[in-house]
Order: C-alpha cells, then structure tokens, then sequence
C-alpha cells in the first residue's frame, strides 16, 4: 500500500532522461514531502564484474558541506595518547581496559580509531567489530599515530564508499535542509573520490555505471555524469 503523500509525487522518474546533479537537486527537494529533514542519498552500480576478478572499493570521503550526522568516535590508544585524543572530543577513549570492554560487547560507537601499536591487539576481535564493520583499517585512516586528524575528519563529514557483491554503492551526501552549493561539494567530492580509486585499480572500461539520486522518502531520477569515471 502506498500513501497519500507518496502518491502525489512524479511517476516513472526512471523514464526521464539523465540530467546533471545540479540540475536534478531542486526536483529532489520539491519531493521531500515529510515532515523530519530527510536524507538526500546516492546509489551508484559499479563495473564491478571483471573478467579475471571482481572490483572492491572501499574508501572514505571527506564531505566539505559535512553530513548533518553525529558520530560518536571511539579512540583505543596507549597511554601517551590518551590526552590528545580527548583534547579532539574522542567520545570514548581507552586502552587495554577498553579493549576487553569492546571483547564484551561494549560497542557504544559508530567509529573506532587506534593506533598501529595497538592494532596488534584490536585484530584480535575481528569477529565482533567486523560484522559491524567497525574494524580500524589503514586505507580508511583509522589506524594512525595522528589522533586528532582522524577524529577531527570523523565528527566534520567523513563517509564510507563500499560496494555490496552487486556492484552497489549507496551512502548519504547530506540533508534536505543544506544549501545547494553544500550538497554540489559533496556531490563533487564523491565523484572525485571515486576517479581516484579508478586510477588505482585495473578495470576494463568505465568504474561507474549508473548514479541516481533520491530523498529518503522519495522518488529516485538518474545523473549524467559530466566526464567518464
């Protein structure tokens, strides 16, 4: 069943011809129709299937117009590092005690940062943070002697670019409520983002397939992309 308010949007969105974000964005914000501040969300289908093996993104992107999230980070670290870690608004931070907390399922955060030396032993628990996918990863930078970057660049707007086994990347670039130009940055940023794993990987023809953009209660409508990623 459908309700009223869904009814009354655009039908067959999938039918009109790609249009630049830009251009699409007042569409989707004439459609968030409810009455809380609703997501605008990207879905992207990767070339993931590659004749000799499949392609695996896992990144981050710096959002400059930020998420309008939250984020609760977790810092384990040795004892040296425990002030600097709470000087960058850590919400938790700990060592070894910590540790056995998060062994016990203490698992209060949405981010976990640590340093090299105690990574060692965070491995240790990769049956209960990586379901959750909260296992620090270098290429993620959340295993790193440099605290106060990490946390910093957590609680400004950072997000997580995966594909599931499909080819499917879907994340957040923000809220209704943002100004354009906040939303065209970020927007921006994960293109850019993507172009540079691109260069690091070897794949046969484009990374990116198709991009469409929708609100989290509305209507989907597909991007042009401007240049081939």
């Amino acid at each position: 069943m459908r309700s009223k308010r869904y009814k009354k949007l655009p039908e067959k969105t999938n039918e009109i011809k790609a249009d630049t974000f830009d251009k699409i964005l007042g569409s989707i914000k004439s459609n968030c129709t409810t009455k809380f501040d609703e997501s605008i969300d990207l879905n992207l289908r990767i070339n993931n299937k590659q004749k000799k093996s499949e392609v695996n993104l896992r990144t981050v992107v710096n959002m400059p117009g930020g998420t309008g999230k939250t984020v609760k980070v977790a810092v384990v670290c040795e004892e040296n590092k425990l002030n600097e870690a709470k000087e960058a608004k850590a919400d938790l931070v700990g060592g070894d005690d910590f540790i056995e907390e998060i062994k016990n399922g203490n698992l209060n955060f949405e981010k976990l940062i640590c340093t090299p030396s105690m990574m060692i032993k965070l491995s240790k628990l990769g049956k209960v943070l990586g379901p959750k996918g909260l296992m620090p990863n270098p290429k993620l930078g959340t295993v790193t002697n440099d605290l106060s970057k990490a946390i910093n660049e957590a609680k400004a707007g950072q997000v997580e670019i995966r594909n599931d086994k499909d080819g499917n990347i879907g994340l957040s670039i923000g809220k209704k409520s943002f100004e354009d130009d906040k939303l065209i940055k970020n927007y921006n940023a994960v293109i850019d983002a993507l172009e540079k794993e691109k260069s690091n990987i070897t794949i046969k023809g484009d990374l990116v397939k198709q991009v469409f953009i929708t609100s989290s209660m509305g209507v989907s409508y597909k991007i042009k992309l401007e240049k081939s990623i």
